[in-house]
């Protein structure tokens, strides 16, 4: 995700991640890398096609995952949830928003929206070597 991230900045990147969702948690063991097709500027939008989402929970069955979430990044902006990510989010995923700082990681954030889509509670987000990503 952090390299997606990275390699498309100063868009935004998003993409599909694959998972387990049995525990406390959920736990990532796969991304898809999507186009981000938005019409509308990349460097502040995303948008996903729906045939790319139909295909990744299909691949998701195959490989006996869960579609557990989407990702995608905020260039040379936090990681909140913004109001068009909630607009657009669905309540039955985790949503990673990954802060892109001069084309670099800077840190990263889960959001699980709620079922009416007016708010988003933010996730414990656990990722490896930390220091690496950001460069350290």
């Amino acid at each position: 995700m952090v390299a997606h991230a990275c390699g498309v900045y100063p868009e935004e990147c998003c993409g599909i991640m694959l998972g387990t969702n049995s525990g406390p948690g959920k736990l990532v063991q796969q991304v898809l890398l999507l186009e981000n097709v938005t019409l509308r500027g990349r460097r502040a939008r995303y948008e996903v096609r729906p045939d790319d989402l139909l295909q990744a929970q299909k691949l998701a069955e195959k490989e006996g995952l869960v579609l557990s979430g989407v990702y995608h990044s905020h260039p040379d902006g936090d990681t909140s949830f913004s109001h068009t990510d909630l607009e657009n989010s669905c309540p039955w995923y985790s949503f990673v928003v990954l802060s892109i700082r001069g084309g670099r990681f800077d840190s990263a954030a889960a959001w699980l929206p709620n079922a009416g889509q007016t708010s988003a509670e933010k996730e414990e987000l656990i990722y490896p070597q930390q220091t690496q990503l950001r460069g350290d």
